[in-house]
């Protein structure tokens, strides 16, 4: 008895709707759940046909499919079941999966039907084909948006002519529209990014490989502009002026982990970075916020420049005189002709190919390491190894 009152508990508490029909399929019970599903109380249908719960057709075609299910003497349980319709009191209809089991009862048969409602879940794989298509309808008008900026802005560079009271207006003009342009698409880029998170963490239990593809695309496109933004940003507020350290104490451990941490979720498939920290000091009196722009930016080019399957070196060294902070990689290195013009704005090197990127990160780094007193080294070779050292004194 006990068993049975266990069992009867668990039927009337399951969040799942659960029938049982006769070989005649009249019904014989609905559990709380399957009531509430289908909109009727339990004097309602008991005793009637199973297919007044059904819309057409499966509801004239019912009758036939049980009697064939029942003349085929194949005994069999339907375990994961299909993707049918039900049909409400109100007229109304739901998606739902049904899985039937035949069930030897007081010497007699019934079927019990297991039902799991579906209306949540198809309203939300619509809402995410929506979204998708409405993101990557953004993402393509954002992206046509900021090429015609930098277009723009290369336009006006060539354009700039001799006279220097022209070059200061054209200067001056340039930095107030980059300014604009970058805080005008800070934030809608910023919804956009949120927006592909969260598409992509609801979107986990479909598993649909298309949904995941699409919002990849949409995120490393938001990456990369995000990135020109910045770099643009950067060298305007640098050009401008505004940009002064503010020296003060921290751990340089932890915001290495940290950033290592970061830079690790957007490296490429199996490219590691390997973090390692020479001396038993970690505080250093330096603009944190420089350093961690710094580091973020060597590390993502090692990302950019470098294969899959490949490891980035990421050290930092505190002794009694000085402060080391290394990035190496085994990328695809800076041809020797172009090295003495790594420093310049907007240069990148003749092997980057169609590797995305706005040729400004590498020139920001050394003015940020200058402004704190510190220094820039580096040393590269075609196809093997590139290291960049910033160094600063205690």
């Amino acid at each position: 008895m006990e068993q049975v009152r266990l069992l009867e508990a668990i039927i009337e508490t399951a969040i799942d709707g659960i029938i049982t029909i006769d070989t005649r399929g009249r019904i014989e019970s609905l559990n709380p759940a399957a009531l509430k599903l289908f909109g009727y109380g339990l004097d309602e249908v008991k005793g009637r046909n199973i297919n007044m719960l059904m819309p057409e057709p499966d509801k004239s075609g019912h009758d036939g499919y049980l009697h064939r299910y029942q003349t085929t003497h194949e005994k069999r349980i339907i375990g994961i079941g299909r993707e049918v319709r039900g049909l409400r009191k109100d007229g109304t209809t739901f998606p739902f999966r049904l899985a039937v089991s035949e069930v030897q009862y007081d010497d007699r048969i019934i079927y019990t039907g297991f039902i799991h409602d579906l209306s949540k879940e198809k309203e939300a794989e619509e809402r995410l084909r929506e979204y998708a298509a409405e993101l990557e309808e953004l993402v393509e008008e954002r992206t046509k948006s900021l090429r015609k900026t930098v277009r723009a802005l290369s336009e006006a560079k060539e354009e700039v002519s001799l006279s220097l009271e022209k070059e200061k207006e054209l200067n001056q003009m340039k930095s107030r529209f980059v300014s604009m342009a970058s805080h005008e698409f800070r934030t809608p880029l910023s919804s956009v990014q949120l927006s592909s998170s969260l598409i992509e963490k609801y979107a986990q239990p479909f598993n649909n490989k298309n949904i995941t593809k699409h919002v990849g695309k949409i995120k490393n496109a938001v990456g990369n502009l995000t990135t020109i933004l910045n770099d643009f940003l950067s060298l305007e507020r640098l050009e401008a002026g505004i940009v002064e350290p503010t020296f003060a104490p921290f751990d340089l451990v932890k915001l290495s982990e940290e950033v290592t941490e970061e830079m690790q979720m957007i490296a490429k498939q199996e490219q590691h970075i390997i973090y390692q920290h020479t001396g038993l000091e970690s505080m250093v009196n330096l603009d944190q916020n420089l350093i961690r722009n710094c580091m973020i930016n060597l590390i993502s080019n090692s990302i950019k420049y470098s294969g899959e399957n490949t490891f980035i070196e990421f050290n930092t060294e505190i002794n009694d005189k000085q402060c080391f902070i290394t990035i190496k990689d085994n990328g695809i290195g800076i041809p020797e002709s172009d090295q003495k013009h790594l420093f310049q704005p907007f240069f990148r090197a003749n092997n980057t190919g169609n590797i995305p990127g706005t040729g400004l990160g590498l020139n920001i780094v050394l003015r940020y390491a200058t402004l704190m007193q510190g220094n820039l080294h580096f040393e590269s070779s075609i196809n093997k190894a590139t290291t960049f050292k910033l160094s600063f004194n205690k």
